[in-house]
């Protein structure tokens, strides 16, 4: 017997399954277009911004952000019902369908409802009330505040030993003054990554957008997490502004053999939210999946996927 949520998302499932691509792409044209005039170009501006989902160039009427995200519904509907059969609880069905109705209706009120107000980013203490002795990886450290955060959260005790990974050389000096009064953390200027190569980036000094392209001005090594960390890994964050499936793919050994606790951002790509997911499971499917929502009311990102390992001994962890 479906619930009420289970009603919401269902519902929103079955009208988008009857139609065509077109029809999908035509219903969120015309959502957006009824919203007011200054809304539309603040997510105009925000789109064009970070450029990981799309444009929208109104004046020249441009949607490709619509168009792209109408194709995901019409070519992955059956991959985001299966996500939400996987949920672990109605908090993070309900931030799916929260999700998904504001692509397609441009809702703001349950994406609203769906921000996480009372934990800190990525530390959810319902779900992880207490850490000891982890060891911890923060990949796409930035400047150390989900460090602080970690550590608020849980106490000096949580970690035995934290490695930060990060690109940006101002954040990583930003970063070191943050951290110098914590011991045993490493910062390694290297981008995670699904095998050892040399990639581009262009650092952006007014934003953690520090985004791996093909053609950045500046190299930096990168590495698996698999090569990199011998030792057991308990827990990782992992924010890279798109890359996060591929490091995924470079740590499948210590998913599969340490099944630690992921924190992972699966929003900076159009597929990352059904994608990362069904990839984590494919290498150890002994997890509960968790989303947590720490984004605005208008427009979906900051979407957090926690995966929690379903055998770990999470109570004696919590002792």
């Amino acid at each position: 017997m479906q619930n009420y949520i289970d009603k919401l998302f269902f519902s929103l499932i079955d009208e988008i399954k009857s139609k065509n691509i077109n029809e999908i792409y035509f219903n969120m044209f015309t959502k957006f277009k009824m919203i007011p005039f200054p809304t539309q170009l603040s997510i105009q501006q925000f789109l064009n911004q970070f450029q990981y989902w799309g444009r929208i160039e109104i004046e020249h009427d441009n949607y490709e952000m619509l168009w792209l995200k109408a194709k995901v519904f019409d070519e992955h509907i059956d991959e985001l019902t299966e996500l939400y059969e996987k949920l672990n609880d109605y908090k993070s069905k309900y931030i799916l369908f929260s999700i998904l109705n504001n692509f397609y209706n441009f809702d703001f009120d349950h994406l609203k409802n769906s921000i996480e107000n009372i934990y800190k980013h990525y530390f959810d203490l319902g779900l992880m009330p207490r850490l000891k002795d982890q060891i911890f990886v923060d990949v796409g450290a930035f400047i150390g505040d989900s460090v602080l955060d970690f550590v608020d959260s849980y106490g000096t005790n949580s970690y035995k030993k934290i490695y930060c990974y990060e690109i940006s050389n101002s954040n990583i000096e930003k970063m070191k003054e943050n951290l110098k009064n914590y011991p045993n953390i490493s910062i390694i200027k290297k981008a995670v990554t699904a095998t050892k190569c040399e990639l581009h980036f262009d650092e952006n000094t007014e934003s953690s957008a520090n985004k791996v392209t093909e053609n950045g001005k500046n190299l930096i090594e990168g590495v698996s997490l698999d090569d990199e960390i011998i030792e057991p890994i308990d827990i990782v964050k992992m924010d890279i502004e798109g890359g996060e499936y591929k490091a995924i793919e470079g740590m499948k050994d210590h998913i599969k053999k340490d099944s630690p606790i992921l924190l992972v951002s699966v929003y900076h790509n159009n597929t990352d939210l059904f994608e990362i997911p069904k990839l984590i499971l494919s290498y150890n499917d002994n997890y509960d999946l968790y989303l947590r929502y720490y984004g605005g009311p208008i427009f979906a990102t900051e979407i957090v996927l926690i995966a929690l390992p379903k055998n770990r001994n999470l109570a004696k962890m919590s002792m």
